[in-house]
């Protein structure tokens, strides 16, 4: 079924990524309260995405991630356009146990919301690939998490403004206050669950290597730093 151990582990990775990703997008119009703040419960999918855009940038470079990438924005993208579709079509009166505006009230997220999402998963990504493989050239294939948690922090950081600032701040959904605490809110808990995720990072990287072998592995790495 697969040509190698090695494409099996990126297609495990990749559906993992998509699965994630996409789940976030679609439930990321429902706003929760943490306390006195707001986040987007669509953060909850998102530590998952950090994890495996680690474990790709590490053992298949930044094309690995950055086409992948694309790909997810694609599938977001038809997501949005099938649910579109199915708003649309009417429900069977007396019959369906979803009625139109309750399908329309889980699914009919804003053109904002869509634009917002897309673009701020894109641009973070990107960012999150040109920190991670710059702390990778300083350090080698050492201090990992030094790698997985300094991209983390800053690409988040531009996808926590950037995502609510397009879907709820500029459209006037949101006041400044609110979208400022709520950005700040969703990022601190990611920064927070991504440094927590760090021993799950090493653990992925003990359970691929043992997987492929070792020295395959480290081969793998070593020719993801070349680029494609």
């Amino acid at each position: 079924m697969f040509n190698s151990k090695k494409q099996f582990v990126y297609i495990l990775l990749a559906g993992i990524f998509i699965t994630n990703a996409v789940v976030a997008e679609l439930i990321g119009g429902k706003l929760i309260h943490i306390g006195p703040f707001i986040m987007s419960i669509g953060i909850i999918p998102w530590p998952i995405v950090f994890l495996t855009t680690d474990l790709i940038n590490e053992y298949y470079g930044k094309a690995g991630v950055r086409k992948l990438s694309l790909i997810t924005a694609s599938l977001i993208s038809y997501a949005f356009v099938i649910l579109l579709i199915a708003i649309k079509i009417p429900a069977a009166a007396g019959i369906s146990p979803v009625s139109d505006s309750q399908f329309y009230a889980v699914f009919g997220q804003s053109l904002w919301i869509i634009v917002g999402s897309i673009i701020a998963f894109l641009t973070s990504q990107y960012i999150d690939v040109f920190i991670f493989w710059f702390l990778r050239n300083k350090t080698g294939v050492k201090m990992i998490w030094l790698r997985t948690t300094g991209s983390t922090i800053v690409s988040q950081l531009v996808d926590s403004f950037l995502i609510l600032g397009i879907a709820f701040w500029l459209p006037g959904k949101m006041t400044t206050e609110n979208f400022i605490n709520a950005a700040f809110t969703g990022y601190v808990f990611k920064l927070i669950i991504a440094i927590l995720l760090t021993p799950l990072i090493y653990l992925g990287h003990s359970l691929i290597n043992k997987y492929l072998a070792k020295e395959e592995a480290y081969e793998i790495i070593h020719k993801s730093a070349e680029g494609p």
